[in-house]
């Protein structure tokens, strides 16, 4: 497996050796060791995998006091993916790094605790998986307003279809910095 270095430290965009022929292909999605020379070593305890149609734009989550780390890719269609990182005191707060992840470039995307996670669908639908380093709590669960001016992501969308609660997420700056978490 080949890791890509993002602009975001300790966010990386992984991609796997492909083998295929005429049958299909085969790939490791995941592997500790490889992980562990660069430094990481999630450890995973929950697994996630949503289905959405062109337009979804799921995010920007988080959990806080109990962040998960996520390993996300797509297994059908498309997506552009996003991580920001929230750390209070890191110096890219609030810096976001995106990446488009598809069924063929067979990418994933390491989202180390303390960044916020979100995703668009730009196919016409989208399988998409995610591991967890921690399982959700529904008392830790947070969420940051998509569009926030302060964070100007460059979504590939103008107008998403959102979920009730990512629909009135606050902004960045309307966050209590204890809801937030800590760089170390």
């Amino acid at each position: 497996m080949k890791l890509i270095e993002t602009d975001l430290p300790g966010c990386v965009i992984v991609e796997p050796r492909v083998f295929g022929d005429d049958r299909g292909f085969f790939y490791e999605s995941f592997n500790l060791e490889g992980f562990a020379t660069h430094g990481l070593t999630p450890s995973f305890v929950q697994g996630n995998v949503s289905s959405s149609r062109r337009g979804v734009l799921r995010g920007l989550h988080y959990q806080w006091p109990k962040p998960q780390g996520k390993f996300v890719t797509v297994l059908q269609g498309e997506v552009w993916d996003v991580a920001v990182d929230i750390r209070r005191g890191s110096p890219t707060f609030g810096r976001w790094t995106g990446v488009t992840l598809n069924a063929e470039n067979k990418r994933h995307l390491w989202i180390p605790e303390g960044f916020a996670h979100g995703f668009v669908v730009t196919s016409e639908a989208a399988l998409f998986s995610y591991l967890c380093t921690a399982t959700y709590d529904p008392a830790a669960d947070a969420a940051i307003r998509w569009d926030d001016p302060s964070l100007a992501i460059d979504w590939p969308v103008s107008d998403p279809s959102l979920s009730g609660k990512d629909a009135a997420a606050p902004y960045l700056g309307d966050i209590a910095l204890e809801r937030l978490p800590e760089f170390t």
